[in-house]
């Protein structure tokens, strides 16, 4: 600052001298101050079309692909990349591979993909045989995990500790990066580094960045600044940070300050290269509101009858408290709410980052921009808010949310619980790795069916299958009992469903428990 004052000042001094009045100079020091600033808008990362933005793309590169289902995924640049069959052996960093021959389902297809880094296989079938079969390395990474190493590669941050993961497979270095053609594992995990801060575990996880970002946007202007729309937000504003060259598509491109600062959302100076998307996002689960009076997937209206479905998502909506914020899980806890009191009211907090979570939308009301972690179409209630997938897990890590409901394949008396894989079958954790690593501040309560479709029990003394965490469950909900669960303790009967005896319990129950004093009737 001194030196600009001084360079200023001997400015003025030779201005007068030579005959022009202070006003004079005052107007050429403004005019030579803001120059920079006008020729700003000279900038234009506009391109005339999509090979031209893909054109240094080159077989080997890493790319992060933004999206969370189909939703906010850049199809544009991947179609591209689908038509250029020069471009193999790609590494993609991405939550899932869409779906069969949608969004990357199509690179999968095309065998351009050599690795994924993701956190969820889904059901994908193309992508599980192939990682099956060894035709692909896989490197599975718990959802907001995967979210936070791309946020700090790109806030320089070379990595990072997490209590996601800790005493499971993540940490212990177990999961399988590439199968041989024989089934058998050809390449593991590396461990992970382990400390402990403030009596608990953290493991270390480092941050990820890639030669290209591909980026999906609702606007963007010709300095790069881009506005997300929605729940397609997702990876979307981590991964662009932290692409080398990242190119975004956009679903409007619009001229420079029509998006208001308060609504950028990724600032240009992220961005390389911007491109117009050339079609819409799809919808993976077109869900609707049933029709009024009609419960929603309740075999009551139907039939008559409850099956074990209703019982144990019946009992889950109880686990409700007023003035809780509560993140479900796919499966049953999705369904919950629509047995909840109506005079409790509770936030509902979605994965892929929505607060304020709505009901299924009417026939016409769907928006490929609001889904919920289970893929499915919502609607947002009166006071919800949206952001990307790195600050939604920094709710759910940091103790933010009061109650996580998850499905399970297996939990033990002592409150682990395995959720993501099956000997043959590999689902991946998402986001349930996260939701159960802060159990001191986020109840967790399993809601599953008591055994398997054998008759196998699902309540083991240990798990069988791989963790998703461990001494975390709080609560055991089925379609025979509930449990309360003590990390130390083990398992307490406390409630049964109507017509299910402590005896039909324990005949049913692979692992040791207690039975309360007082054993209450759910109703």
């Amino acid at each position: 600052m001194g030196m600009f004052l001084r360079t200023v000042r001997a400015a003025s001094g030779m201005a007068v001298a030579g005959g022009l009045r202070q006003s004079q100079v005052a107007t050429l020091m403004m005019a030579r101050t803001f120059a920079s600033s006008s020729r700003q808008y000279e900038i234009n990362k506009i391109m005339g079309s999509v090979e031209e933005a893909i054109k240094d793309v080159k077989s080997g590169s890493t790319i992060l692909a933004g999206g969370f289902g189909l939703c906010g995924t850049s199809d544009t640049l991947i179609n591209a990349i689908e038509a250029d069959r020069s471009i193999q052996n790609l590494t993609v960093v991405s939550n899932n591979a869409g779906i069969e021959n949608i969004a990357l389902g199509k690179l999968l297809a095309t065998g351009q993909i050599k690795k994924m880094i993701s956190s969820y296989v889904g059901e994908n079938k193309v992508f599980e045989q192939l990682y099956l079969s060894g035709k692909i390395e896989l490197e599975l990474t718990p959802q907001g995990t995967l979210a936070e190493r791309c946020r700090a590669g790109g806030a320089g941050i070379p990595a990072f500790y997490t209590p996601t993961g800790a005493d499971t497979w993540v940490e212990e270095g177990k999961l399988p990066v590439k199968y041989n053609a024989d089934g058998t594992v050809g390449l593991t995990s590396s461990p992970r580094e382990a400390r402990e801060f403030n009596g608990r575990k953290y493991i270390m996880e480092e941050a990820i960045t890639g030669d290209f970002a591909f980026i999906k946007a609702w606007k963007a202007d010709k300095l790069g600044n881009c506005q997300f729309r929605y729940a397609a937000a997702n990876f979307n504003g981590p991964m662009a940070r932290a692409g080398k060259i990242t190119i975004v598509e956009a679903d409007e491109i619009v001229e420079v300050g029509e998006i208001e600062p308060n609504f950028v959302h990724l600032p240009g100076i992220y961005v390389t290269r911007v491109i117009k998307a050339a079609q819409p996002n799809g919808i993976e689960r077109l869900k609707f509101a049933p029709e009024e009076g009609v419960e929603s997937d309740s075999s009551v209206a139907s039939t008559g009858t409850v099956n074990k479905r209703d019982l144990i998502i019946k009992r889950a909506a109880k686990e409700f408290k007023d003035g809780m914020y509560v993140n479900l899980g796919i499966g049953m806890p999705i369904l919950s709410p629509n047995f909840v009191d109506k005079s409790i009211s509770v936030q509902l907090q979605t994965e892929n980052g929505i607060l304020g979570l709505g009901p299924y939308p009417q026939p016409g009301q769907e928006d490929t921009d609001l889904i919920n972690a289970g893929k499915e179409t919502v609607t947002l209630n009166p006071g919800a808010c949206t952001f990307t997938s790195d600050e939604s897990f920094g709710m759910i890590r940091s103790g933010r949310i009061d109650l996580t409901l998850l499905g399970a394949m297996q939990c033990s008396q002592f409150g682990d619980i395995a959720s993501w894989s099956l000997p043959g079958k590999i689902k991946g954790m998402g986001g349930a790795m996260d939701l159960v690593s802060n159990p001191t501040n986020t109840r967790v309560v399993v809601t599953m069916e008591h055994c398997d479709k054998k008759g196998n029990p699902k309540i083991l003394p240990a798990c069988a299958f791989p963790l998703t965490g461990k001494n975390c469950v709080s609560r055991i909900i089925t379609d025979l009992c509930v449990f309360d669960v003590d990390v130390k303790e083990g398992l307490t009967l406390v409630e049964l469903q109507p017509g299910v005896t402590v005896e039909a319990v324990k005949a049913a129950t692979g692992a040791p428990f207690k039975v309360a004093a007082e054993v209450k009737q759910i109703v």
